[in-house]
């Protein structure tokens, strides 16, 4: 019990400098932009290099398929914690992303979750599953597009 005590006084007394540490990231809205911004470009490059042999231009590669797959996961969980609040700026974010949270966030999961099926369809090696779920993935992507972004 002292030692569950001990536990819970240290990580009180530690939350505000981890608190203080992620919110730093971004000291400007700006920063917050430039960095959602890129992290959505090297997504949508790593998600784009499979489309080669989606459409049967390339021969299928299972491992590359795989690594690429892996990687479109790791980066679809970056952009998101710089939507905070105040972090509108000058961007193509519509005002919806933060009026309309729930529904941005709901966009949010359904990506994740279809990213999600990727990674399974890689796994299984199984190219017209593969190519249903990055057809998926593209389609919320264009659903949050269309709904929490500005069209150019």
């Amino acid at each position: 019990m002292k030692k569950l005590s001990i536990l819970l006084v240290t990580g009180a007394l530690l939350s505000p400098f981890w608190m203080s540490t992620a919110s730093a990231q971004f000291a400007k809205p700006e920063d917050a932009i430039k960095y959602r911004q890129s992290a959505f470009v090297v997504l949508a490059s790593q998600f784009g290099r499979m489309q080669p042999t989606l459409k049967g231009q390339v021969p299928y590669d299972a491992v590359a398929i795989k690594a690429n797959v892996a990687l479109v996961q790791t980066l679809s969980t970056l952009p998101w914690s710089a939507f905070g609040s105040g972090t509108q700026g000058n961007s193509s974010a519509k005002p919806e992303v933060w009026s309309d949270a729930a529904g941005f966030k709901a966009a949010q999961t359904k990506f994740e979750g279809a990213v999600v099926k990727l990674s399974a369809a890689a796994d299984a090696g199984d190219l017209d599953k593969l190519r249903a779920a990055f057809g998926d993935v593209g389609a919320s992507c264009k659903a949050c597009h269309d709904s929490y972004r500005v069209k150019k």
